[in-house]
């Protein structure tokens, strides 16, 4: 007995008739499904397969990676071989030697540069001859007198006022006072030098003890000074001074050093050559 109402369509007999009557309902065609078979060509003609891609991108990885490390290294192996400071092309004209053999001449200094410093120097030179701090001084006068009772033609002025030394004495100490005064931008204080034989008598009986019997004094023969307390009491000053002054020919003598045979005075220095002249006539 057939089941099937009039009213009912009938029951499709094909895939093509499944597909016409889907088209039908929803106004669109039906997709097209792949089907194995296709897939497997399409991948066949356009892709290689999973574990293939793999292997052919750590093969383009690695030889990437080779061609980065080969450049520094081929580039340090010629360091090795080849000083940076090579010329890349060889270098052309003759060489230095070349030149001074065959007695070529040389470009002249221009005019304008060869007369800056030639300039600065001749000021520089007249500068130095214009400061002469004795003029009047001849370290090879004749010292004429006793002790304390020097002529005056045997006795230099200083510059400082009132003072004065034996010539040979007075230029030796103002040599030392130009390297005092590059030094530190002044002149030597000093308290006293050459002492008349009156002089001594008062000094004696103003400090006793402290001054040398009239007469006898190495002031009197105009080749001692007595410093300020001022150069006596910097130790950067009394330092440079012990460095420096033996140079000059002037010392703190032993006697007035501290442990010496005499009083202890710092402040008194005397013209060692001048002192050993003296001493042999006495």
């Amino acid at each position: 007995m057939d089941t099937t109402s009039q009213g009912d369509a009938p029951a499709p007999r094909s895939r093509r008739e499944i597909r016409e009557a889907a088209e039908g309902r929803s106004g669109r065609p039906a997709r097209r499904r792949s089907t194995g078979t296709a897939k497997s060509r399409g991948r066949g003609a356009h892709a290689a397969p999973a574990g293939h891609t793999w292997v052919t991108r750590v093969t383009v990885l690695g030889s990437l990676a080779a061609a980065t490390i080969a450049v520094p290294l081929s580039g340090a192996a010629d360091a090795d071989e080849r000083s940076p400071f090579d010329l890349e092309t060889a270098p052309t004209g003759p060489s230095t030697l070349a030149l001074l053999q065959s007695g070529a001449q040389t470009p002249g200094t221009a005019a304008a540069i060869a007369a800056a410093p030639r300039e600065r120097s001749v000021a520089a030179a007249s500068r130095t001859t214009e400061r002469d701090p004795l003029p009047d001084c001849d370290a090879g006068t004749e010292v004429v007198g006793t002790n304390g009772q020097l002529t005056d033609h045997s006795l230099c002025d200083l510059w400082q006022s009132g003072e004065q030394l034996r010539p040979d004495a007075a230029v030796s100490l103002s040599a030392l006072n130009e390297a005092f005064r590059a030094r530190f931008g002044r002149d030597l204080c000093l308290v006293d030098s050459y002492r008349s034989l009156s002089s001594q008598y008062s000094v004696k009986a103003s400090r006793g003890y402290l001054a040398a019997t009239p007469g006898t004094s190495m002031h009197g023969w105009g080749l001692a000074i007595d410093l300020c307390s001022k150069e006596t009491g910097s130790a950067e000053v009394y330092k440079w001074l012990w460095d420096n002054a033996p140079a000059y020919g002037w010392e703190n003598p032993p006697w007035a050093q501290r442990g010496g045979s005499g009083k202890y005075e710092p402040w008194h220095w005397e013209y060692r050559a001048g002192v050993e002249e003296v001493s042999t006539w006495h």
